[in-house]
């Protein structure tokens, strides 16, 4: 008898995601045994289904004990020819853990996804990265290699009756996101709000399910209907009971939202940082919608082969610019089978050569050819085009925090200003032709934007100082339109109204000195809903226009020693510089790894 050990070692929505793999791999081999191995709190979803014959569970974390050791020597008893891992190998640590694992079962083969790590499988099916394709497709890519059928298939969940009250109609709601990761919830104000209008056009009573620690307390108190609470009254099959009786779900990117979809209850689903491409809720009836919106720095989380930032950045802007109303109208063309509408693609990048350094493009472009594409992002007026000037110290901070390596990548220029991004260049045997900084970028887009006829908004720096370089840039150069200044904030709360005002100026570019990498996350998440042509962070060039802070003569500029003159001006700078040695020595060690891993 073939006997086949199955590896979901992950949450809820993680082992829903895998049942349309597992129900093709029982199709083709019903004899076989097939064993499952997943934790605790997943279990629930397969029992009763048939899917697999045996499941084992063990917690994802603290298994070093002697409870864990029985369950292993169980799985290793079992003498289990075929193992398949329905995961990523997307750390080390994880690709140590599963090929422990696989020596552990005593399996002679080994399936699963490959990005570079998985030299333990012996069956390696390419890995494109989250979301290329849904990991429930990805899964039934890898129990193709024993012969089933990858056909796209629903999800399944284990069912037990749990009868609601009597009523016209019933909406599901779910005001929490799992225990993985809180950044995923959409603001329980905007989804009272949100809720309330889709009870009213449905005439429809409102449940409102999930776990203890979700946000239902704050979401009942901000509905203006009554709801049933039924938080942390079920369990899974009864919760999937539940369900399944709704004429609507509605919630976040949780394992309940997968529950729901698995039942064939239509579902709205609200995403933010994490990526819906991958984990969204899968429905090949098409009764399954997302809801989100597509700042320049989302998704990031689960992007390409990273798992990003699990907790999304301070602002999440990204659920904040949802509007009830959107969700509302996703749920009513989903209840009448209308399609749903695209997300606005991104303008259009320029045809420049990048050179990758630690994984993160850094364009081949010089000033002129700059100055040359600004002009065409203002006459083509198709959308926010995003620059970043990129130097040894931005590459050093984007490897350990992940938002302002996605903000990086999706930028549609990165610059080089800094000389050791020209050597680096070089080491890697590539050639970047000349530093294009920030510094000097802003006067020459002044002097360019006063012949053109561009307008500029000058946001940032401390109190005064966008005034003050706004009247000397427009002594400088006649004719030059600044639409507006603003000393503004960073903060999330301030994000609304600042966004207002540089839409009323007209702007045609926004130049953002808050520094890094704050300016250029706060660009990337707004990118949305502003109304300029380019935006560009600036770091301290008001400061140098204002003559608050002077430049490194031009000698130093040229000899590209400039941080010098700024560090003897500024010696706290010196925890800063340390980061360029560590760049060198990241740019010397990391030549043979893959473009997506950071140093």
């Amino acid at each position: 008898m073939t006997r086949i050990l199955c590896v979901q070692w992950a949450n809820i929505g993680d082992l829903i995601l895998t049942t349309p793999a597992l129900a093709a791999l029982r199709d083709a081999h019903p004899d076989a045994h097939i064993g499952l191995l997943t934790t605790p709190g997943a279990a629930p979803v397969v029992g009763g289904l048939g899917l697999v014959d045996t499941v084992y569970t063990l917690p994802r974390f603290g298994i070093a004990n002697a409870a864990a050791m029985r369950v292993l020597r169980t799985i290793r008893a079992g003498r289990y020819d075929t193992i398949v891992f329905f995961h990523r190998l997307t750390t080390r640590a994880g690709a140590w853990k599963y090929a422990a694992l696989a020596a552990v079962s005593g399996a002679t083969r080994r399936i699963g996804l490959d990005n570079g790590r998985g030299r333990f499988l012996t069956d390696r099916v390419p890995d494109h990265g989250f979301g290329a394709p849904h990991q429930a497709a990805s899964w039934l890519a890898l129990v193709e290699r024993l012969g089933a059928d990858p056909t796209p298939r629903p999800c399944r969940v284990a069912e037990e009756p749990y009868p609601l009250p009597e009523a016209s109609a019933w909406i599901a709601v779910h005001a929490g996101s799992g225990d993985f990761s809180i950044a995923r919830r959409w603001p329980a104000d905007l989804l009272a709000q949100a809720v309330d209008t889709l009870a009213d056009d449905l005439s429809a009573q409102i449940v409102v399910v999930g776990a203890d620690g979700d946000d239902s307390p704050d979401l009942i108190a901000r509905l203006k209907h009554p709801a049933l609470d039924l938080t942390g009254k079920t369990s899974v099959p009864r919760l999937a009971g539940v369900l399944r009786q709704c004429a609507l779900y509605v919630g976040s990117d949780s394992g309940v939202t997968h529950v729901a979809a698995a039942v064939g209850t239509p579902t709205v689903a609200v995403f933010g940082p994490t990526n819906d491409a991958a984990y969204g809720p899968w429905s090949p009836e098409g009764k399954a919608a997302v809801v989100r919106t597509m700042p320049r720095c989302a998704p990031c989380s689960y992007v390409d082969h990273e798992l990003g930032a699990r907790e999304g950045c301070p602002a999440r802007t990204c659920l904040h610019m949802v509007r009830p109303s959107d969700v509302a109208a996703a749920a009513r063309r989903l209840l009448v089978g209308e399609p749903q509408p695209a997300l606005k693609p991104l303008p259009p990048r320029p045809a420049v050569e990048a050179v990758r350094i630690l994984g993160l493009p850094v364009h081949a472009v010089t000033f002129d050819q700059w100055l040359d594409i600004i002009g065409a992002w203002v006459r083509a007026g198709d959308g926010l085009h995003h620059v970043c000037t990129i130097n040894p110290e931005f590459v050093m901070v984007a490897q350990t925090d992940p938002v302002f390596r996605r903000v990086l990548r999706q930028a549609d220029l990165c610059v080089p200003d800094g000389i050791g991004l020209l050597l680096a260049a070089r080491m890697l045997g590539r050639k970047l032709p000349e530093r294009v900084t920030g510094s000097d970028g802003v006067p020459r887009i002044a002097e360019r934007a006063a012949r053109e006829g561009w307008s500029l908004f000058l946001l940032g720096a401390a109190e005064g100082i966008a005034a003050q370089a706004a009247a000397i840039l427009i002594e400088r150069y006649p004719g030059l339109k600044i639409a507006g200044t603003f000393s503004g904030s960073a903060r999330r709360e301030d994000e609304d109204a600042q966004v207002a005002m540089i839409n009323a100026s007209g702007a045609d570019i926004l130049l953002v000195a808050y520094g890094a990498p704050k300016q250029d996350a706060w660009i990337a998440r707004n990118a949305p809903r502003l109304n300029v042509k380019m935006a560009m962070g600036i770091g301290g060039s008001l400061d140098f226009v204002a003559g608050i802070v002077p430049r490194a003569p031009v000698w130093m500029q040229r000899a590209g020693i400039e941080w010098l003159f700024r560090l003897i001006r500024q010696p706290w700078r010196i925890k800063r510089m340390l980061r360029l040695p560590r760049f060198v020595w990241a740019v010397l060690r990391r030549r043979g790894r893959g473009a997506w891993e950071p140093a």
